[in-house]
């Protein structure tokens, strides 16, 4: 459903130690309306709610809400080193559209709720 780059693992497992979090605790990924492109990502590391679909890879657990499961299948969670803008970044086949800044999409076959004007500032 979602694939973890080497990259993203090895950060999601430091960030897990350094939060100490107990056996069960992942990356929570979901998707809400908002952002420049119409749907935003959301991430947070928690354990997991009712309902959830739990993947594991390589001993990083994730954790997505099923109102989002639609929008994140198939993605790419990579994790970029760079001096400026250090960060996950998601590759996502379900997306027709991305922002500028990389944090919100407009999804295929819902077309229509990007709206230029508010573009990334």
């Amino acid at each position: 459903m979602i694939t973890l780059s080497t990259a993203a693992v090895k950060e999601l497992k430091s960030l897990l130690e350094t939060k100490n979090a107990p056996a069960g605790t992942g990356l929570r990924l979901g998707v809400q309306k908002g952002g420049c492109a119409g749907l935003s990502y959301t991430m947070q590391v928690s354990e997991a709610e009712e309902g959830d679909i739990t993947l594991e890879q390589e001993g990083v657990v994730v954790h997505i809400s099923p109102d989002s499961v639609e929008y994140l299948k198939g993605c790419v969670i990579n994790y970029e080193y760079s001096l400026s803008d250090s960060g996950f970044k998601i590759v996502n086949p379900n997306a027709s559209r991305s922002c500028g800044c990389g944090t919100s999409f407009e999804a295929k076959g819902e077309e229509g709720t990007y709206d230029p004007a508010n573009e990334c500032k």
